[in-house]
């Protein structure tokens, strides 16, 4: 088997989506995400122009070898661009694997280690009790996790926080739009939403909460400190991770557990988090971080020093990239949680799949490969729209510096 064509898809079925699909000289085709949202053009092109020739007549099966030929190759090793194009690559070449082989993937990396694999979605409002009451909303359908994020009085727009409560999409403009932070009004006011949501839902209920890399590591451990009391499962994304250093400092005050990793994009990003056990749980992503073959080599990395998976999956991951979470989520020993934003019906309808939600789980689908394709001719109806993620200033003006 031979790979005889690749095509490079872009969709924007109420948002943008990258995906390419492998087609062999078997008619087995495979499909994998490239998505990077606000930059999904340069993937789209590095994919078209750098790497689709390079796979023409190689043999789909060796995955392994293509991907360090891709990754070693190119000389200008990893970031977001490159490695969203390898993992693109990837994917498609496990799926095309699993259908060869009539097994779903999970079963190529090993089979299942749990029953399902447990979500999280996200609640979100203007006000404390419009957030208890979309905290209820996602407990009723049967979530066993939640995210909270809730607008900070005073501010103009809090990043996380929408008006569409289930389809949430942050890239909302044609160019930047602009919001307001003030860590001061930050750090006075989560924690209060905290103790009224433990207050109205108790201990069971999973919580988590975003802060969006807005902190210094001594805010931040502040802030751990002050939410200790409501048992968060996870602090996501304290502070920039660009300093892994600055870890040490927040671990040194807080009991409070910390997630991170959603935009990193290989095992060095994230080796001095893991092995210095300075977090708990990692978030990277099959399309961001090299596909399965590499988030494999960081979540078998992570399970040797306690750090268990949270991966990233907001709607700027299609349902080809989800499909492929699934498979590895089910099959790892240290999953933790998996992020789940739901997909419009215009994206659900345009990327079939038969992963399906049940009971606060996801459950892959058993379908040969991924069990996840695209609608070419569908796809074809929802042109390429730009949209770019909001920017944040402190309220003198002033770009936010980290």
């Amino acid at each position: 088997m031979r790979i005889t064509d690749a095509r490079v898809i872009v969709t924007c079925p109420g948002r943008n989506f990258v995906t390419l699909k492998i087609i062999t000289d078997e008619g087995v085709t495979g499909v994998g995400d490239a998505t990077l949202n606000g930059r999904e053009l340069a993937v789209a092109s590095y994919l078209k122009d750098h790497v689709v020739p390079l796979l023409i007549g190689r043999d789909p099966a060796r995955i392994e070898d293509t991907w360090q030929y891709l990754y070693k190759g190119a000389y200008w090793r990893r970031g977001p661009v490159t490695m969203s194009a390898i993992a693109a690559v990837d994917t498609a070449l496990w799926d095309i694997k699993g259908k060869v082989a009539g097994l779903p993937v999970y079963q190529l990396l090993g089979g299942r280690s749990r029953e399902g694999v447990t979500v999280y979605g996200h609640a979100n409002g203007e006000t404390v009790d419009e957030v208890l009451e979309e905290v209820a909303r996602f407990r009723d359908m049967g979530y066993r996790a939640v995210r909270v994020q809730v607008a900070v009085p005073g501010l103009k727009g809090t990043y996380g926080v929408s008006k569409d409560k289930m389809f949430y999409e942050p890239a909302d403009a044609a160019l930047p739009s602009e919001t307001e932070w003030s860590t001061e009004r930050y750090l006075q006011f989560v924690p209060g939403v905290f103790a009224r949501v433990r207050e109205e839902f108790g201990p069971d209920l999973k919580l988590l909460h975003d802060v969006h890399h807005r902190l210094t590591p001594i805010e931040a451990a502040r802030l751990g400190v002050a939410l200790e009391p409501y048992a968060l499962t996870w602090m996501e994304d304290p502070v920039p991770a660009e300093l892994q250093e600055g870890f040490r400092l927040i671990r040194s005050h807080t009991r409070t557990p910390i997630a991170v990793g959603e935009v990193f994009n290989s095992i060095w990003d994230c080796h001095t988090l893991i092995t210095e056990q300075l977090i708990d749980y990692i978030r990277t992503t099959v399309v961001h971080a090299g596909g399965i073959t590499h988030l494999r080599r960081i979540f078998d990395l992570a399970s040797l020093y306690h750090v268990r998976s949270g991966s990233h999956g907001a709607t700027d991951l299609s349902p080809v990239c989800m499909a492929a979470a699934l498979h590895l989520d089910i099959s790892i020993p240290n999953f933790g949680l998996q992020e789940y934003m739901r997909h419009t019906p215009e994206t659900d309808a345009v990327f079939p799949h038969g992963y399906r939600f049940e009971d606060g789980y996801l459950h892959p689908s058993e379908e040969p490969g991924l069990g996840v394709d695209i609608d070419e001719e569908l796809a074809a109806r929802y042109p390429y729209k730009p949209a770019y993620l909001p920017v944040a200033r402190l309220q003198d003006g002033t770009m936010h510096s980290w």
